[in-house]
């Protein structure tokens, strides 16, 4: 069964930082392309950084882009995605999604129908 689970998020000061970690099981964790999305209250759920599993190559929302930073341990089963500089606009709850289709060379899966496998989410709470 695949699972994906999420972990690390809470509550922080405009400002501040958080580690989110997704840990996952259930599947053969390097053939498989992981995203993190967001969902804020009334809101469309959005990408914020993906990260394919053949080259390595990642993708961060324009809003994020310098300040988020995703990372993948294939031994480990787990991508986290830190978080710097959070601003209010960022509380949201966090989602990682895995993709098992096939993962293309150069490939971007920013949407939400690109993936296949979701976890529960981690809220993420930023006070001003």
């Amino acid at each position: 069964e695949v699972q994906l689970v999420e972990s690390g998020g809470g509550l922080v000061q405009a400002g501040g930082s958080l580690k989110l970690s997704c840990a996952a099981s259930g599947f053969t964790f390097d053939d498989y392309a992981i995203g993190w999305f967001r969902q804020a209250p009334g809101k469309e759920r959005e990408v914020v950084s993906c990260i394919n599993s053949n080259d390595g190559s990642v993708y961060y929302a324009d809003s994020v882009k310098g300040r988020f930073t995703i990372s993948r341990d294939n031994a480990k089963s787990t991508v986290d995605l830190l978080m710097n500089v959070l601003q209010p606009v960022d509380t949201a709850v966090y989602f990682c999604a895995a993709r098992s289709r096939p993962v293309y060379s150069g490939g971007v899966y920013t949407e939400v129908h690109h993936y296949d496998y979701w976890g529960q989410g981690t809220q993420v709470t930023v006070s001003s």
